[in-house]
């Protein structure tokens, strides 16, 4: 049996992370051939961050940061332990141990989905790391799948120095594939030739009718909106708005993920409970790749905050622009939380499950090619 390893953002502590790692591993297996997950060693920082040089400095200031949401303190004890138990929770559902397996002997090492080419930021839990673009693997054999810089740009790459080496790195693939346009651009741009697109795993696999752990009664005792974001990332005014709108509706709101400067109810649970919660949700208010992602696959009624990134600030207009345009669904972006009422205007699911259909056995078909042969 075939040996395939993937390389991802597995053990990054978010449920996005983890349900696009559990779908690819799922997809792979499926097609016969023993899956496992692969480590990258975490390098120093291309953007450097003061604030977080130690793992105690970026507890620390994680701590603080969740503390000063203005939420309830019930809620802010719930998120710190989320935190503090997740990996020992989850993690063993990826069947990923507290051992780090690096550089094993592989017949093909995937790398990806996720952000994983995403070399120019300050997140001290990935930092710039070569192994991300298969350096050093024991394989003759490496393909990437859904990969994505994030917002790391061609722009980003030139100031810092990066774009000659990260040629050499991709030009070490057999195939590559990305999610967005933004990281077409960069390959075609540094190799000369177009790489294939497709869709993220979370869309790939059919979760919501193939996943037999996703529960289908779970809900709020009242109708219930959710607020899927990281934590603070919502504005204070945002979060103002959309309180007020779920006050006027008589609907909860929900946090998953992350907490937000408004009243509501946090809820610590599995990634399979929280594709459980989207399922009986009223609508959805997001800024984040997979909480998008998790609403169009539950066909919810959802906006998503598109942010542009500004010098090395966060931002996800990159790959969310590039998903929603994808899916014939660019209407359901905005740049300011107005009008939420316009949340429940008609989305054609019908339409958006044929685009899925027809991309999913191209991810299929690609994976079968180079998994397979």
């Amino acid at each position: 049996m075939k040996k395939i390893g993937i390389m991802s953002m597995q053990r990054i502590l978010n449920y996005g992370s983890f349900l696009q790692a559990y779908a690819l591993k799922t997809v792979l297996e499926e097609l016969g051939v023993e899956v496992q997950f692969v480590d990258y060693h975490v390098g120093k920082t291309l953007i450097s961050d003061n604030r977080q040089n130690t793992k105690f400095q970026r507890i620390f200031m994680k701590v603080s940061e969740a503390l000063g949401i203005r939420t309830s303190l019930k809620n802010k004890l719930s998120f710190i332990n989320y935190k503090r138990t997740y990996a020992k929770k989850y993690l063993p559902m990826l069947e990923i141990g507290q051992k780090y397996n690096y550089l094993p002997e592989l017949d093909v090492l995937v790398i990806g989905s996720d952000e994983v080419f995403n070399c120019i930021q300050d997140n001290t839990n990935v930092g710039f790391s070569p192994e991300l673009f298969g350096e050093g693997c024991k394989t003759d054999y490496l393909i990437s799948f859904a990969a994505s810089f994030g917002n790391t740009t061609l722009e980003k790459l030139e100031l810092y120095g990066k774009k000659a080496e990260i040629k050499r790195y991709l030009s070490h693939f057999k195939s590559l594939s990305v999610r967005d346009e933004n990281s077409i651009l960069i390959v075609k741009s540094l190799l000369g030739k177009e790489p294939q697109k497709h869709l993220d795993p979370v869309l790939v696999f059919d979760y919501m009718h193939q996943c037999s752990r996703i529960p289908n009664d779970l809900r709020l005792d009242k109708p219930y909106i959710i607020l899927y974001g990281y934590s603070g990332r919502i504005t204070r005014d945002e979060a103002k708005k959309i309180e007020k709108f779920a006050q006027k509706s008589k609907k909860e709101i929900l946090f998953l993920g992350g907490i937000q400067h408004c009243k509501g109810v946090f809820k610590d649970c599995s990634p399979f409970d929280v594709l459980g919660y989207f399922k009986n949700a009223d609508c959805v208010i997001t800024d984040t790749f997979h909480g998008t992602i998790f609403s169009i696959i539950n066909h919810k009624p959802f906006f998503t905050i598109v942010r542009k990134s500004i010098n090395n600030s966060y931002g996800n207009q990159e790959k969310l622009t590039d998903l929603l345009n994808t899916l014939k669904l660019s209407h359901r972006a905005v740049e300011k939380v107005d009008h939420l009422e316009r949340i429940y205007e008609d989305i054609d699911y019908s339409n958006v499950e044929k685009i899925i259909m027809k991309e999913r056995k191209k991810a299929y078909d690609y994976l079968q090619k180079n998994i397979v042969g």
